[in-house]
């Protein structure tokens, strides 16, 4: 087994500056340098992605962002002590130890536990106290090694031998070793489990799992904690679930299987506060155990809450923007190939196909070609096969928005809401009124307080029968009508938009696509064009050309940022003129987190900026009729483009002008002192809710 940690891979009391998007890419440089790793922008941006997800920092002044990466080749460790320390989001303030932990994608079990029991002693004080005092890179190398040297046996042992830590009545987790829930040794000590769990399973995930543990031990409670971590998971013993009086949920990502705990009192959070507050969460778990009215997990896995999130704070307005975001989400992929696969039908074989592609397709084959021939052919299956993808887009909007409201049990009734909203031609605000609809149906029932032995039903039968009865019954006598004559007067305003109301439509989504780059605002112009793409028609081309204002006005940020790099090197960091290269295969391919460093370093003159441009470029694709009838791809996508001159012409002419507003602005328009700048180097607004997608 290679070494995770050189002297190579130290940095000790070096000013690595304030912006943690920097030091990380710092840190993934010398991982590269180090023949570790093949590619510092492919690293940096999973080690990114993971950062804009959770903070990294914990309390104690420390640091570990971390990720998995195609781009590693050996597992390692860079360990940086910087002066000054970093912000790297933990509420004591700025870290001076940072662990980067680099895995490679399919790094194997034994590597995963080491670097997990690492992550795990960054806890003990005497562990970070020796680090903060090492003199040399060679002592801290002696220190890591140290601390891993006894999990390295166990690590090596078999797959069963990770993933789960259990904390018994003794109140410490154990290593990664198995997990054996032993017997509490008192019977008056209240059980409790915990399940924790971050996106890439090496740090988070087993830290938070001893900090609960240890936890628990000073209330006098007997925790059994499951870490869904990047090694195998053993899952707690169905036993122990029997005798728990309550469940934690300290995760970031989904919980596997979450229907076991069904009825328990549920304390949820994401997994940092695991780590920064598990003595609260245990206390909360404590009284929830004693509350009738606690929220609980219902009858097929937690009530209306995202993995990581913790929901008793947000307000109506925010769980419902949640909730609709979820089924867009989950929507895209059936938008994405369906609208590909009509364009490229169209390309084909015309775009009459339309008339006849289903009687082709039933009474032709490749040994029986039509009149049309080939592509003909060809073009007829792409359409039917893109048209019937293009008919889930109302279920399955309908049925993930239920599903982010209800778990599980919603989907059944959230899919058959929206077929019943497709029935009533009410459309994607069918899919949306549905699929609220049958959420809180779906949620309602299942907080229904069922004996244990009907609980198992709950999910698989009882609330997709009376649920559908309920969310599709109401659609089909009260409220398809009203939604369907909505949307034709929608579909009725839409084609009616010529001239200066398209403009100064184009005008408001492409403003809306740069002002947070991927936050909330951005994700409702997106949401909204997605949404209203199967409403597209020969006849009706305003639902493609509000898409297609929305993907040229997203791509502009990124192009922007990457041209003026290339104009004007001198106004730009190093690492930002990295950046700035992958910056142009970003912005061509609409993956507007392109432009996210350069916002989070100098938001007050980047952002505005991209506004300006995103705005002319949404402005004169609305104004000439430009149509898109794929959800994503940029200049990728041609295909699906009509008058891809003109969009190509009106994405330059947006780059240019943001590109240019960059440069004046940076030249002319001065920054405040680094020393007043708290919010500059902050990107947590930025970073908040970016979707893969846009």
């Amino acid at each position: 087994m290679s070494s995770l940690i050189t002297p190579e891979l130290v940095i000790l009391d070096r000013d690595l500056g304030t912006d943690r998007a920097t030091v990380i890419r710092t840190l993934a440089t010398l991982v590269v340098q180090n023949g570790r790793a093949t590619d510092v922008d492919a690293l940096f941006a999973d080690a990114w992605a993971r950062e804009s997800q959770t903070d990294t920092g914990i309390p104690g002044g420390l640091a570990i962002p971390h990720c998995r990466s195609e781009a590693v080749t050996v597992p390692t460790l860079v360990m940086a002590r910087p002066n000054p320390g970093v912000d790297f989001g933990s509420d004591d303030g700025p870290a001076d130890i940072i662990f980067f932990i680099a895995a490679p994608a399919g790094a194997d079990q034994a590597h995963l536990a080491l670097l997990s029991t690492l992550a795990r002693s960054l806890i003990r004080e005497d562990f970070t106290a020796a680090l903060r005092s090492a003199p040399t890179p060679q002592a801290v190398v002696d220190l890591v090694n140290e601390a891993l040297a006894p999990a390295a046996p166990a690590a090596a042992e078999s797959d069963a031998a990770t993933g789960t830590a259990a904390a018994t009545s003794t109140g410490t987790a154990a290593t990664t070793g198995t997990a054996t829930s032993a017997p509490s040794t008192t019977e008056d000590k209240p059980v409790l489990i915990a399940v924790t769990a971050c996106p890439t399973g090496i740090a988070h995930t087993y830290m938070a799992a001893d900090a609960l543990a240890a936890a628990a031990k000073r209330a006098g409670a007997e925790l059994h904690v499951e870490t869904q971590g990047s090694s195998s998971v053993t899952p707690v013993d169905p036993s122990v679930i029997g005798r728990a009086s309550a469940v934690i949920f300290a995760v970031d990502v989904d919980v596997r299987d979450k229907n076991r705990f069904a009825g328990l009192p549920l304390v949820q959070a994401p997994v940092k506060r695991g780590i920064d507050e598990p003595d609260k969460m245990i206390a909360e778990a404590l009284a929830a155990a004693k509350d009738p009215n606690a929220r609980r997990v219902s009858g097929g896995g937690a009530e209306p809450a995202t993995a990581g999130d913790d929901t008793r704070n947000e307000h109506i307005g925010q769980k419902l923007k949640r909730y609709l975001l979820t089924g867009v989400s989950y929507m895209i992929p059936f938008v994405a190939g369906g609208g590909l696969l009509i364009a490229l039908g169209f390309l084909l074989a015309g775009y009459r196909i339309t008339d006849n592609a289903g009687e082709i397709v039933l009474t032709n084959s490749l040994l029986n070609l039509p009149d049309g021939g080939l592509g003909q052919y060809l073009g007829a299956v792409a359409y039917v096969i893109g048209n019937a993808s293009m008919g889930f887009l109302v279920p399955a909007l309908a049925g993930y928005i239920a599903y982010a409201i209800a778990d599980r049990p919603g989907i059944a009734v959230g899919f058959t809401a929206g077929a019943v909203a497709l029935v009533m031609n009410a459309g994607f605000l069918g899919g949306l009124v549905g699929g609220l609809l049958a959420g809180f149906i779906a949620w309602a029932i299942g907080r229904i307080n069922v004996p244990r032995w009907l609980r198992g039903l709950m999910p698989v039968v009882i609330i997709p029968l009376v649920g559908s009865i309920f969310a599709s019954g109401l659609m089909i006598v009260l409220l398809g009508g009203p939604i369907a004559a909505l949307m034709t007067g929608l579909s009725s305003w839409l084609n009616s938009l010529t001239g200066t109301s398209a403009v100064l439509l184009g005008l408001i989504l492409g403003a809306m696509m740069a002002v947070d780059l991927g936050g909330p605002v951005n994700k409702v112009a997106y949401a909204f064009a997605v949404a209203g793409l199967s409403a597209g028609s020969f006849e009706n081309q305003a639902p493609w050309a509000i898409m297609a204002a929305v993907m040229g006005a997203g791509m502009v940020p990124p192009l922007a940022l990457a041209l003026a790099t290339l104009v004007d090197r001198k106004l730009f960091s190093a690492a930002e003129r990295e950046n700035g290269k992958a910056a142009w295969l970003l912005g061509a391919a609409f993956i507007s987190e392109g432009a996210i460093p350069f916002a989070a370093a100098d938001p007050l003159r980047v952002i505005p900026a991209g506004i300006v441009g995103s705005s002319i470029t949404g402005a004169i694709i609305m104004g000439t009729g430009v149509t898109s009838q794929a959800p994503h791809g940029g200049f990728f996508v041609f295909f699906a483009i009509g008058n891809f001159g003109m969009f190509v012409l009106a994405i330059l002419v947006g780059t240019i002008v943001s590109a240019g507003l960059v440069i004046l602005l940076k030249r002319f328009v001065r920054r405040r002192p680094v020393a007043d700048e708290t919010t500059t180097t902050d990107v947590t607004a930025v970073e908040q809710g970016i979707p893969a997608t846009v």
